[in-house]
């Protein structure tokens, strides 16, 4: 057993050296899991009400009529198949997010809303929201890669699934899938 002197100690003792505790060793706080799941309920409820109001005109929503002209004013054609879409990505990922469900699909829903939405109606006004920037597109879909990332935390419905703990490979299913979504809608 080593000994090491430990300074600016009254005593002459010695006291065995124990090894110290690495970040990684920490067990993780529960403070994390809470903070994680007001995250995912904040963003995730936000964006399914964002689904509502074009899907059934809830919370002051158009409804599928409204969004289905608005979608056709800006391209998409037809418009109301696009509302569907886009309300239902919105809906279903941000439900999704919020429960911590099928997480890495529910952020790619998200991820590829949000790219639609900066290349076809945001990008064009600069990136503050206060123009009508990219700014709250860019949030969404980082908070949505971000818990794809980190996994949703032990509080959600995935906690039983491999992705629960989130990572590199995680990410990337999010990224790609929403990127390609995104991409695959914006070319037809």
């Amino acid at each position: 057993m080593s000994a090491k002197r430990i300074p600016n100690r009254s005593s002459s003792a010695t006291e065995p050296t124990t090894p110290r505790r690495t970040a990684s060793a920490r067990p993780r706080s529960w403070a994390a899991d809470w903070g994680l799941l007001l995250l995912r309920l904040t963003f995730g409820l936000l964006m399914a009400g964002h689904g509502s109001q074009k899907l059934f005109g809830l919370f002051g929503g158009g409804g599928l009529a409204a969004t289905g002209r608005g979608f056709e004013a800006i391209g998409y054609r037809p418009g109301r198949v696009y509302a569907v879409i886009g309300g239902l990505s919105e809906l279903l990922g941000g439900l999704g997010l919020a429960l911590g469900l099928l997480t890495p699909l529910a952020a790619a829903a998200l991820i590829g809303v949000m790219i639609n939405a900066m290349v076809t109606v945001t990008g064009a006004h600069g990136f503050w929201d206060t123009d009508g920037g990219i700014e709250y597109n860019i949030a969404i879909a980082v908070v949505a890669l971000t818990v794809a990332a980190t996994g949703p935390g032990r509080l959600a419905a995935d906690r039983a699934f491999p992705w629960s703990t989130g990572g590199w490979p995680e990410a990337a299913l999010a990224a790609g899938l929403g990127g390609a979504g995104a991409a695959i809608t914006l070319a037809l």
